[in-house]
């Protein structure tokens, strides 16, 4: 991985403004990460610490060795679900132990450039997974939105004028804080009835400070912890690497994903040894951050630093902050998330691309697993480019004036979602006694597609036919030699023209 320091001191700030937009934007950031780190820590039936510490650690260690500025790392719902049975069977210092594995695995990936996985996810797994988050974003709301007196309706209702009014006036300071300090102040002053961040969990009161996990170093914990740290690196990078490539696409610029991949690795080693559970990126979080202004990696790390700030020094004051104000930011995201033109392009946009990103959304939101959803619609795409890529195979036959030769001039993929329809043009009788099959314009892509010519080739041998294949790439010519049984290419006797 290239370095160059230049480039990476422009991605911290470049000028006064940036920076002054990237410090709101984390302080923002750092106000939403509370409520959600709290949640994530019971979801993986650990203390709020462990959650609240490791969206600490995370973001800053990720600001510093992060491929993707302006994202925003820290606990997540995706990884903490993984973990439930671990924490319940062994307890919270397997989690920690499972966590360093867990970077481990995800820095080694960084190195063996798997990153690359990425170019087989189609921009429909990507819209479907978008889709499928800002609904799962919205839909994480309604608990707050339940059995709640008028008062929370009414906040909520007036964070989102403010949220997008504010705007009109100036976009100086972003109006998600804006909207959380004026809620604040009303709920604070009018002593309002409505939940607050202090009813979700107790928030830290000191430093985290670094430890090993107590576990013991033995061929046993290894076990243990390998199928969920495995898990766990595979749902962040997973989860991480979309989201980058969504900041990508929202900021127009690009990102180092191996960096990101190697960085998130690190930030998980490092949450682990603080007491933190793992994390990956957020694209609810990495959008409010982009929306707010934020774009350098001084983003990430202010979020970090100042949720740091706000436990350890104004946890009393935090505490009070509104809960409909943060569900409020949580909508404006939900909102600002979803791909609402892929509604209007599922009429334009070819059937298959529709159903794969339908297929995708659907998934997501019925498992709550985001791993999955993206695993079926990248399955389904697959299946489809291969119809698409089988419909585009034909063979024409072309008789001599005499009757004597056939020629068949193949055209297209053979491969094996292409061989059965390859082999059926040859299954039928032929009077003709030479038979020349011409592959110059077809490409032979795998042993399927050898083996099918093999038994071509054999049968009409069998009934007495002389048979010469010509026109071999290559590439195709390569996997002939390797792999056929009754023909070769005849590339080393002269008979292949390449």
């Amino acid at each position: 991985m290239t370095f160059d320091v230049s480039v990476y001191r422009r991605q911290w700030f470049t000028d006064a403004i940036t920076a002054r937009r990237d410090i709101l934007a984390g302080i923002v950031v750092a106000l939403a990460l509370i409520p959600e780190a709290i949640g994530f820590s019971i979801i993986a039936g650990v203390d709020p610490r462990v959650g609240l510490y490791a969206s600490v650690a995370i973001a800053l260690t990720i600001a510093f060795i992060g491929g993707r500025p302006g994202m925003i790392s820290a606990a997540t719902a995706a990884v903490a679900i993984l973990v439930v049975p671990l924490v319940l069977d062994h307890g919270v210092e397997y989690l920690f132990a499972a966590t360093i594995l867990m970077g481990l695995i995800q820095i080694a990936a960084g190195l063996l450039r798997l990153d690359l996985v990425m170019q087989f996810v189609s921009r429909s797994v990507i819209t479907g997974f978008v889709n499928a988050l800002a609904i799962l974003i919205f839909m994480a709301q309604l608990p707050q939105l339940t059995n709640v007196g008028w008062e929370t309706y009414a906040m909520v209702a007036g964070g989102l004028a403010i949220i997008y009014g504010f705007p009109r006036i100036t976009k100086a300071i972003p109006s998600p804080l804006v909207a959380i300090l004026i809620l604040s102040a009303i709920s604070i002053a009018l002593g309002l009835p409505v939940n607050t961040v202090g009813d979700i969990g107790k928030l830290p009161e000191a430093l985290p400070s670094f430890a090993l996990p107590q576990v013991p170093l033995t061929l046993d914990t290894l076990q243990i912890i390998l199928p969920y740290s495995l898990t766990m690196a595979a749902v962040g990078l997973l989860e991480s690497l979309l989201t980058a490539q969504i900041v990508d696409d929202m900021t127009d610029t690009d990102s180092n994903k191996r960096r990101e991949c190697a960085g998130q690795g690190g930030s998980n080693i490092v949450s682990a040894l603080f007491g933190g559970m793992g994390g990956c990126a957020m694209i609810g979080q990495s959008v409010i951050n982009v929306t707010s202004g934020g774009r350098s990696r001084l983003s990430t790390f202010v979020a970090g630093g100042f949720l740091l700030f706000l436990l350890v020094v104004l946890g009393p004051y935090v505490g009070r902050v509104p809960m409909p104000a943060l569900v409020a930011v949580m909508i404006m995201v939900s909102i600002g998330t979803f791909s609402w033109n892929s509604i209007s392009n599922l009429r334009r946009h070819p059937l298959t691309s529709s159903v794969v990103m339908i297929t995708t959304v659907v998934v997501v939101v019925a498992t709550h697993d985001l791993s999955l959803g993206v695993l079926a619609g990248v399955l389904l795409s697959g299946i489809f480019f291969a119809g698409k890529v089988q419909r585009m195979f034909s063979v024409e036959r072309e008789a001599s004036v005499d009757g004597v030769q056939a020629t068949y001039r193949v055209t297209g993929e053979i491969f094996f979602a292409s061989v059965d329809r390859f082999t059926r043009v040859f299954q039928a009788e032929d009077s003709a006694s030479r038979v020349l099959i011409d592959v110059t314009a077809a490409h032979f892509w795998d042993i399927s597609g050898v083996g099918a010519l093999d038994k071509i080739v054999a049968r009409l041998r069998r009934d007495g036919r002389d048979v010469d294949v010509i026109g071999y790439n290559r590439a195709s010519a390569d996997i002939v030699d390797r792999f056929a049984l009754h023909d070769k290419t005849g590339v080393e006797m002269g008979l292949a023209p390449h």
